[in-house]
């Protein structure tokens, strides 16, 4: 080697030494690997990663982690959809598939309460999801998979379902404004709606009677002499038919019926209406 060759290799190896430099190798395949940084400041190159990028020491890796090794990695939770304090439609089916694979016996009501929290996080201890309370979209899809789409009545099965348009013989005077439809009960005044409560009919052996009728009688601690059942609050309009307070459907709403009767579940809403229908009053039961 030459005095001029020999001097180009001493300082190409100086530069070498003080800054560090990439070398690409060859595997045992003929392929170039990829390369690997010498750090002079460590003395220890640093890993490459299976793509063939180069990373910092320190950095995580994306592979598989040798056995005892702390996770580095953080896997993403699941959306929460609703949680306790929250209120709608979307709750109220919610409510209802947790009550066809019987984790909720009350419901739907269309609130998340505190039984609605336990129900769900009982769905989900049961099947090894975290028992968080929350319903996130693992445990939705879940119950989705486990329960059928809800109807209307199953939905309202306690009541809270909105009320249907006033039949237009109730748009004048004090009516008692029934629907059929929307199983509701519109107390009225020239028009206007004073009060709204979900009501309960009779089976189809023993069908609520429709048309325009009066109120002729009320009887606050009424007991009926035919099925020797309580009706309090009893307002009678047609025969043996009221409109009354019902135990049995406030204990399991559209899960049973009447003898013919308007049953009415909320005890404060009909004991008020109670005090303010009159002798005379009109009744409207329409479809």
């Amino acid at each position: 080697m030459g005095n001029t060759e020999r001097a180009v290799a001493v300082a190409l190896g100086a530069v070498l030494v003080a800054g560090g430099c990439t070398v690409r190798t060859t595997g045992p395949d003929g392929e170039g690997q990829a390369p690997v940084r010498i750090d002079v400041t460590t003395g220890a190159p640093a890993k490459s990663t299976p793509s063939g990028k180069r990373r910092s020491p320190g950095a995580p890796s994306r592979g598989r982690e040798s056995p005892g090794a702390p996770s580095t990695g953080t896997t993403k939770a699941a959306r929460v959809l609703w949680k306790r304090g929250d209120t709608g439609r979307d709750v109220r089916e919610l409510q209802a598939r947790l009550r066809q694979v019987e984790w909720l016996v009350d419901g739907p009501t269309g609130t998340y309460d505190d039984l609605t929290e336990r129900a769900v996080s009982g769905f989900q201890g049961k099947r090894g999801l975290p028992r968080t309370g929350r319903t996130d979209t693992v445990t939705w899809q879940r119950l989705l998979g486990m329960s059928h789409e809800p109807g209307k009545w199953e939905l309202y099965l306690m009541g809270g379902q909105p009320a249907a348009a006033p039949d237009p013989r109730c748009t004048r005077g004090r009516v008692l404004c029934i629907s059929k439809s929307s199983r509701t009960l519109r107390w009225m005044i020239d028009g206007r709606t004073v009060s709204t409560m979900s009501v309960r009919f009779g089976s189809q052996r023993t069908p609520t009677r429709e048309g325009v009728f009066q109120v002729y009688w009320k009887s606050r601690h009424h007991v009926s002499t035919l099925y020797d059942s309580a009706m309090p609050y009893a307002m009678f309009f047609s025969g043996g038919q009221a409109v009354h307070y019902s135990y049995d459907f406030a204990a399991r709403g559209y899960a049973g019926a009447s003898h013919g009767c308007v049953n009415v579940r909320d005890e404060g809403a009909i004991a008020d209406l109670y005090a303010q229908v009159r002798n005379g009053d009109k009744v409207v039961v329409y479809r």
